[in-house]
């Protein structure tokens, strides 16, 4: 198989898992995939971009793909493409920083916190509002005008889940994998360190 059909393999393999781990987590969890408090127990997956250049398109496409889906399982209409849009954009450049800063693994996975902490928590207050949630979530400030106690809310909550995720299931997983001949092919083709 050549380089580019390799690589776009890959890509297609991790969107598929990616959207596949979230939707499970959709029906099995309830909501910690989505809203202001997350478990999106698939973004461990972004710990791939350690490994190959082709996790950053195919952990995009899968963000879409599973935001795109909880549309149609949610019911949240036109305001769910702020979650495909700006979610899998949070994604893709969690994913790029990981890619850029493989050579460092703790340092890398910092970038799907501070990417999904800083973008998400931005639009998470529309969406709330739409789908009827009026109030910041586990208390009864109003949304109407503490749109920035929201935003505080959803960059410590938003960032916890994805900490607890990255370091907690995303190392292992990439120490894990990096281990595998497969892997260690793939490791001392792209430059990264273990």
């Amino acid at each position: 198989m050549n380089m580019k059909t390799n690589y776009i393999a890959r890509a297609g393999v991790i969107a598929a898992v990616y959207a596949a781990c979230t939707l499970v987590t959709m029906l099995f969890l309830g909501n910690l995939a989505w809203g202001p408090i997350q478990f999106r127990i698939s973004e461990a997956l972004c710990a791939l971009a350690l490994l190959t250049p082709a996790a950053v398109p195919g952990l995009t496409l899968g963000c879409a793909i599973a935001n795109i889906a909880n549309i149609a399982l949610s019911g949240t209409g036109a305001l769910g493409l702020l979650d495909v849009v700006f979610g899998s954009l949070a994604t893709c450049v969690g994913a790029l920083f990981t890619w850029k800063m493989r050579r460092h693994p703790a340092i890398a996975l910092a970038g799907p916190v501070l990417a999904n902490a800083l973008i998400v928590p931005a639009y998470l207050p529309i969406l709330l509002t739409g789908v009827g949630f009026y109030t910041i979530p586990f208390t009864s400030i109003s949304l109407d005008g503490a749109w920035p106690l929201m935003y505080l809310f959803g960059l410590v909550t938003t960032g916890a889940g994805e900490a607890v995720i990255m370091y907690v299931l995303g190392y292992p997983l990439y120490r894990s994998l990096a281990k595998t001949h497969m892997m260690q092919r793939e490791v001392s083709e792209v430059g990264t360190s273990r």
